[in-house]
């Protein structure tokens, strides 16, 4: 193997460890906020759910929903996570139909 050929393998191996770390770590930020908005909705009251419905959103949450909405993948993986716990808390609050 000539010389070029080891620097260019080399550089392709970091950038597939590289990339595949960087999933890994959205993967684990993605499963964070989903946790965490399952907590919200778990813990909070109805009349707390209906309270926040209409609060302006926080610049986190414009930036967790661009985010969603610039990653499809991201998108389902949050919405697996979040569907179930979410839409029966907003069933038992009279929020969905």
């Amino acid at each position: 193997m000539s010389k070029s050929t080891r620097v260019v393998t080399i550089i392709l191996a970091v950038i597939v460890v590289v990339a595949v770390g960087g999933w890994a770590a959205r993967g684990m930020v993605l499963k964070f906020a989903a946790d965490e908005v399952i907590k919200k909705f778990q813990g909070a009251t109805c009349e707390q759910l209906k309270a926040q419905k209409d609060e302006p959103p926080t610049m986190m949450k414009k930036a967790a929903v661009w985010f969603l909405r610039a990653e499809p993948q991201a998108r389902v993986a949050f919405i697996d996570r979040i569907a179930a716990p979410v839409l029966n808390k907003l069933i038992e609050c009279g929020m969905a139909p």
